[in-house]
């Protein structure tokens, strides 16, 4: 709901735990709705495979070890849906997407949907992220702002 003090947030993860995994390799998407005071668990969608990781053209060493975590847009999963589609789509409804990575490609088609993608340098706990976004929701910046649907002509914008 625009302007209600909550928003929906997926975080990406493997182990259910931690954000620890790329947007196109995650194996699971987990959803919450955060308030400033609770967070409540939505649903956890899960995914097949993910994109391969594949060595880079160049041979060299990027922050991921010289891996390419590009998704392979043309590739077709085995159902005839494009893979990025359904991951982009499982995110609808959403303010917020917590990731540990993220290519081009998906951040235009995630942001395009108005979801805005937060890339996480390090792992960190689900529980952590969440304590720490509520903690944001006090005195939310513009781009939290815009994700809990909070405009210049409502009582609740603040500058």
């Amino acid at each position: 709901m625009p302007g209600s003090g909550h928003v929906k947030i997926a975080l990406t993860s493997n182990d259910l735990i931690t954000v620890d995994a790329n947007f196109q390799a995650a194996r699971q998407v987990v959803f919450y709705d955060v308030t400033e005071k609770s967070a409540e668990f939505l649903d956890c969608m899960q995914f097949k495979g993910g994109s391969r990781a594949r060595k880079g053209t160049g041979g060299g060493k990027g922050a991921n070890g010289g891996f390419c975590w590009m998704e392979e847009l043309g590739e077709e999963s085995e159902d005839g849906t494009d893979p990025l589609t359904a991951r982009v789509k499982a995110l609808e409804g959403c303010g917020i997407l917590f990731t540990r990575g993220l290519s081009d490609p998906a951040a235009v088609r995630i942001h395009a949907n108005k979801v805005f993608p937060v890339k996480m340098e390090r792992r960190r706990e689900i529980d952590e992220v969440i304590l720490s976004l509520q903690g944001m929701m006090a005195r939310p910046p513009l781009w939290l702002k815009k994700a809990l649907g909070i405009h210049a002509h409502d009582p609740e914008y603040q500058v």
